[in-house]
């Protein structure tokens, strides 16, 4: 059976998007695997099923390139929000998508020819306490905690935006072998769960540099609860300031992140590349 896929990226953090209002994959695990292989097939960062929802304008399921289901992606949900725009002509002002971390709600910011472009993410209020992480430190934050990781010291703090963080500032990310450390702080057993993490440079006022190490699919471009992570922890640290525009220049492109007492909010593009069959 073939089925139609939508290949579609937020700053280069890239799914293939099914849609799924009246169709399921019977193992979408197994089919994320096969189809995210960039050398042996479509390519991407996982698969994402758009599906119905009984709360919101659309459901997302996600899964990572090596078949685990994760709860939410920020730079995924603006697709979503995308793909109910464009594809299945909900044209509303604001959308909300369902996910394993609650509903999101989207604004739509920029509409060209008839097609959403910009969207403001409302990515709902961070989880500092490390037992919601989850996360293994004491205390009611882990913020600029000590962590050794293959024998040498960082100073981490450590987030929730629906997934776990962990968030290292120092110098120019650029040059960290994310291939060999990545993995050591995906697997650390102080991440029961295991953890995205991310590795910041802090550049200026209210300007981070962000490279990241997704777990279940390695390095990616973007990360949009990493660089709404990267935020928080940022302010909790005096770097940025809250109520304000905090830009996070990725390795594909550039996030706007705003840090209030009550969300944060995460503005970026959703990109449409192609559309192909696959076989299911």
């Amino acid at each position: 059976m073939k089925r139609t896929f939508y290949k579609m990226h937020g700053i280069g953090n890239d799914y293939i998007y099914f849609d799924c209002f009246d169709w399921m994959p019977s193992d979408p695990s197994a089919l994320a695997v096969r189809l995210s292989d960039r050398h042996f097939s479509v390519g991407g960062d996982g698969v994402i099923l758009v599906c119905k929802s009984e709360t919101a304008d659309g459901r997302m399921r996600m899964f990572n390139a090596d078949g685990s289901e994760g709860k939410m992606c920020g730079n995924g949900v603006r697709c979503v929000g995308k793909f109910l725009y464009d594809i299945k002509g909900i044209h509303k002002d604001v959308l909300t998508v369902e996910t394993l971390s609650g509903v999101k709600t989207l604004k739509v910011e920029e509409v060209s020819n008839g097609h959403a472009e910009v969207f403001t993410v409302d990515m709902g209020s961070p989880e500092l306490r490390p037992a919601k992480i989850p996360a293994n430190f004491s205390g009611e934050r882990a913020v600029n905690v000590p962590l050794e990781v293959g024998g040498r010291e960082y100073r981490v703090t450590c987030v929730s935006m629906g997934n776990p963080h962990c968030v290292l500032f120092g110098g120019d990310p650029d040059g960290l072998d994310l291939e060999k450390i990545g993995p050591l702080f995906e697997h650390h057993p102080s991440f029961p769960e295991r953890v995205n993490t991310e590795f910041v440079q802090v550049l200026g006022k209210n300007q981070l540099k962000m490279r990241v190490w997704e777990r279940g699919s390695g390095e990616t471009l973007a990360c949009g609860t990493g660089a709404c992570a990267s935020a928080v922890a940022a302010v909790l640290n005096g770097f940025c300031e809250k109520n304000t525009s905090i830009t996070l220049r990725l390795k594909g492109g550039d996030l706007k992140v705003t840090v209030t007492d009550g969300s944060v909010l995460m503005t970026g593009p959703a990109a449409f590349a192609f559309k192909g069959e696959a076989d299911i």
